[in-house]
């Protein structure tokens, strides 16, 4: 909760900081002279609730809606030896992580996958595809559930989701003022809002978005590093790199949807710049460089 609090008070501020630029360098008195009525101070604001509220909603659901896409059948009490050593596990790294008990699930799909979620780091989920406990071994599964309880440790659903509220607060606020100008400076429209507008917002958005989803996917591909180490950490580094490894074998998984996307594989090329996961090679790599 504390995170989400200095984050919410992080993303205030930078709104306020830009709130004050803009009134020293005038830009708002510079749009209005030529005639672009627009106020800059009331879009930063309803851009903020508009980028922030959805993604903070997310993250209030996401244990939820994990469930309910994935399938996950949670381990309330286990049934065989697999699910109990499964349970015990997670509870062993998440005493030495400094977190809560999270709740643990198992998936169906053929893919060897997992994912951890929920907006509280003592109050998480951790799942496992049943196509990665018939395809890791204990050790390789291991290694993957310490990933998946340091990306818990570090708070990383928290800080993902609520960056991505951020970049939204901040595409729509830009896109919004280009909408403006090219409405009124290029087109003239003097009352409401004419075509030009909507679709120079649209496609500013658009634009904007791409380039701000750049930033979260580089994010994203810096915390896996820091999951794998943390997981090397928890687990073993040699059991951390095999489970790398295994993953390899397993090429073409296709990746989990979303926030859910954890420990899954991506593909190469100029795409990198849009993966949320770095290349498997680089994982692996990382972790020997760190021995």
């Amino acid at each position: 909760m504390m995170r989400i609090i200095l984050f919410l008070a992080t993303n205030a501020a930078i709104l306020l900081v830009i709130s004050i630029v803009f009134s020293v360098f005038g830009l708002g008195s510079a749009l209005d002279a030529q005639g672009i009525d627009l106020n800059l101070n009331a879009l930063l604001v309803m851009s903020g609730i508009i980028g922030m509220s959805g993604s903070v909603i997310s993250l209030a659901m996401s244990k939820w809606s994990a469930k309910q896409s994935m399938g996950v059948q949670v381990i309330e009490r286990p049934q065989d030896q697999t699910e109990q050593w499964l349970v015990d596990t997670v509870s062993r790294l998440a005493k030495s992580a400094g977190i809560g008990m999270p709740e643990v699930g198992i998936f169906e799909a053929p893919e060897p996958n997992a994912f951890a979620t929920g907006m509280n780091r003592n109050d998480a989920l951790v799942a496992v595809s049943t196509g990665l406990l018939r395809s890791m071994n204990a050790e390789e599964v291991e290694a993957v559930l310490g990933h998946e309880i340091s990306h818990v440790a570090n708070g990383d659903m928290i800080t993902m989701s609520l960056m991505q509220g951020v970049v939204n607060t901040f595409v729509y606020f830009f896109a919004t003022v280009i909408g403006h100008i090219v409405d009124r400076a290029v087109f003239k429209t003097e009352r409401g809002y004419g075509p030009a507008y909507y679709i120079t917002q649209m496609v500013a958005q658009m634009a904007l978005g791409i380039l701000a989803s750049m930033l979260v996917m580089w994010f994203s591909r810096y915390r896996e590093f820091r999951a794998d180490a943390g997981g090397a950490s928890l687990a073993g580094r040699q059991k951390m790199i095999g489970a790398l490894k295994a993953l390899q074998r397993a090429q073409g998984a296709p990746e989990l949807p979303g926030q859910l996307a954890a420990f899954g594989i991506n593909g190469g090329g100029v795409s990198k710049l849009f993966m949320s996961h770095p290349p498997l090679a680089e994982r692996i790599a990382a972790l020997q460089n760190n021995a």
